[in-house]
C-alpha cells in the first residue's frame, strides 16, 4: 500500500512539475520575476499539486471502498480524481486569482469562465496519465482481484493462510 502510494505521489510531482513548467509562461511571474523566484514557484506549485492528487487518490479510495483502485477501478477511480481535481482548480483559481489576488494571468492565458484553461485542462488530462504510469510501472497493479467488490477481512484472513 505504502509503496503504491508513494509512486502515485511521485509521478503525481512529476508530471505537475513538467506541466507547472510549460505554462508557467501563462502567468505574470515569468516575466516579473527572477530565475530562482520563478524556480521556486514551480517547485511549490508542483508541491501543492502533488498534495491534490494525493488527497483525490484518498478520496477515490473511500469513494471505491479500494486502497488499490488504480489497478481494479481504474476509469471510476480516475473520473473520482478529474471531477474532484478540477472542481478544486476551479475554486482555487478564481480565489487566488480574483479574491487574494496571490497570482494573475498574463495576456496570453485562454480563459474560461474568466479562468485558466491550463490548470483546468491539467487536471483532466494528467490525473488518468498517473493512473496510467502507475498501472505501468507496478506490475503487481496489473495483477488486481477480477472483482470489483471490497475484500472482507475474512477472505483477508484466508488468503494469508
Amino acid at each position: 500500500m505504502f509503496a503504491r502510494v508513494a509512486l502515485w505521489s511521485a509521478l503525481a510531482f512529476l508530471l505537475n512539475l513538467a506541466w507547472e513548467t510549460a505554462h508557467v509562461r501563462l502567468y505574470t511571474l515569468w516575466d516579473a520575476s527572477s530565475g530562482p523566484v520563478i524556480a521556486a514557484a514551480l517547485f511549490h506549485c508542483s508541491l501543492g499539486d502533488m498534495l491534490i492528487a494525493l488527497a483525490m487518490y484518498a478520496v477515490a479510495g473511500l469513494a471505491l471502498r479500494r486502497a488499490d483502485w488504480p489497478a481494479a477501478r481504474p476509469w471510476a477511480g480516475s473520473a473520482i480524481v478529474v471531477v474532484g481535481a478540477t472542481a478544486f482548480t476551479a475554486w482555487s483559481e478564481g480565489y487566488n486569482v480574483y479574491g487574494a489576488g496571490n497570482w494573475a494571468y498574463s495576456a496570453s492565458m485562454p480563459l474560461i469562465f474568466g479562468l485558466g484553461l491550463s490548470p483546468l485542462v491539467q487536471w483532466i488530462v494528467l490525473p488518468p496519465a498517473i493512473v496510467l504510469a502507475c498501472r505501468t510501472m507496478e506490475p503487481s497493479l496489473q495483477v488486481a482481484r477480477a472483482t470489483s467488490e471490497p475484500i472482507s477481512a475474512h477472505e483477508r484472513f484466508e488468503e494469508r493462510t
